[in-house]
């Protein structure tokens, strides 16, 4: 394979763990924030956004919302991030 190779995009989906979820208003609507979007950036830093259902219920639109700063939050980030690089080093190929 050439080093030469452009890989542009690594992202992880986490699930937010109940006791870490928050609510959020965005466009006169609710949203409980359940899953984050974890991307790896070029320079290796980290970009996060969250994501989630309307509280009323419903499909309601795919809008993205800030993290709160948040050890708590920081913290699941980069152990999602840890395990999914465990995961994609130990992959097994194509299926």
């Amino acid at each position: 394979m050439s080093s030469d190779l452009e890989v542009s995009a690594l992202a992880i989906n986490v699930t937010i763990p109940e006791a870490l979820r928050w609510t959020a208003s965005r466009r006169g609507e609710d949203f409980t924030l359940t899953t984050l979007n974890v991307r790896l950036l070029p320079d290796g830093h980290l970009a996060v956004k969250a994501y989630g259902r309307p509280v009323a219920g419903g499909r309601g639109a795919y809008v993205s919302f800030p993290v709160p700063d948040e050890p708590e939050l920081a913290a699941l980030v980069s152990e999602a991030a840890g395990r999914a690089g465990a995961m994609w080093a130990a992959h097994r190929g194509l299926g």
